[in-house]
C-alpha cells in the first residue's frame, strides 16, 4: 500500500538541500540493487534549486551517472535552448557538468524540431520514446524511481491545470493548448503515467502555494487539484518549507 509523508524544513534554501540529500540517496540505492537509476525531472525555481545543490554534495560522486535515465514531466513547447524550457533550466543547472549517456537523457520534444509545431505529434514522439524504454510486455512506460513535481499556486503539478481538458487525457503523454499560464503550448505527462512512478516527490516552498498544498494534502479532488492526484506506487513525499506547509495539519507533518 502506498504511503504519503510530508516533510517541512525551515526554508527554500534548506528544502533546496533535503531534497538533493534524497535525490542522491535515492539513485545510489537503485544503482546498488539493479545498476541503473531512472529519474524524472520537473522545472521552476525550486527544482533549479535542488539540481544545483545537487551540484555541491560529495556524496553526488558516489552515483555512475552513465547509469542513470533522465526523463522529464512536462516542457514548455519552445524550440531548442530556449531558457523558459525545463531541459535547458536543469542542463544549465546541473546535466552539462555531468558525465551523462546521452542516450539516456530525454528531453521532450522542442518547437521547430521534426515535429515543427505540432504539439500534439511532439507528445506522441515522447510516448513513443517512453514505451521503446519499457521492458518487453510489461507496459508503455519504463519504471521511475522518482517523479519530482513542483506544485503551481493554482494546485497544477506538471502541465494539468485544474479544470483542464488534459487531465481526462487517457495516454501516456498529452499536448496542452491554451495553458493558462504561458507559454499557452506544453508538453506533458498524463496523471496515469505520472501515477505509475514508485515515488512520486511534490517540491513546494513560499506562501503562495500555501492555500494549494494544504488543500491537496487535505482530500481536494484531483480534478480541481491536479496535485491531490500525483502520488506514487510505493510513496507519495510532499518536501515544504514552513511557509509552503502553513495550511497542513501539525498531525501530518513528519518534520519540522
Amino acid at each position: 500500500m502506498s504511503e504519503t509523508v510530508v516533510v517541512v524544513v525551515p526554508d527554500a534554501e534548506i528544502l533546496a538541500s533535503a531534497v538533493a540529500a534524497r535525490l542522491v540517496v535515492k539513485i545510489i540505492d537503485a544503482q546498488a540493487e539493479r545498476g541503473w537509476a531512472s529519474i524524472v525531472l520537473t522545472g521552476g525555481r525550486v527544482a533549479a534549486k535542488v539540481l544545483r545543490a545537487v551540484r555541491e554534495l560529495p556524496a553526488a560522486d558516489a552515483i555512475d551517472w552513465t547509469h542513470v535515465d533522465l526523463w522529464w514531466g512536462d516542457e514548455r513547447f519552445l524550440p531548442a535552448g530556449d531558457p523558459e524550457r525545463n531541459e535547458t533550466q536543469a542542463r544549465e543547472a546541473l546535466l552539462d557538468a555531468l558525465s551523462l549517456d546521452p542516450a539516456r537523457v530525454h528531453p521532450m520534444p522542442a518547437a521547430g524540431g521534426p515535429d515543427g509545431d505540432d504539439a500534439a505529434a511532439a507528445a506522441a514522439r515522447y510516448a513513443r520514446e517512453l514505451a521503446a524504454a519499457a521492458k518487453p510486455g510489461s507496459s508503455e512506460l519504463p519504471h521511475f524511481d522518482v517523479l519530482m513535481l513542483g506544485v503551481g499556486e493554482d494546485g497544477h503539478v506538471a502541465s494539468i491545470f485544474p479544470e483542464h481538458p488534459v487531465y481526462h487525457a487517457t495516454g501516456t503523454t498529452a499536448p496542452v493548448h491554451n495553458s493558462p499560464k504561458p507559454p499557452p503550448t506544453r508538453v506533458t505527462l498524463t496523471l496515469p503515467t505520472i501515477q505509475s512512478a514508485e515515488e512520486v516527490w511534490l517540491v513546494a516552498a513560499g506562501p503562495d502555494k500555501a492555500a494549494a498544498v494544504g488543500m491537496a494534502i487535505s482530500g481536494a479532488g484531483p480534478k480541481q487539484l491536479p496535485a491531490a492526484g500525483a502520488t506514487g506506487t510505493d510513496r507519495t513525499l510532499w518536501l515544504l518549507d514552513r511557509a509552503a506547509a502553513a495550511n497542513v495539519p501539525s498531525k501530518l507533518r513528519s518534520l519540522r
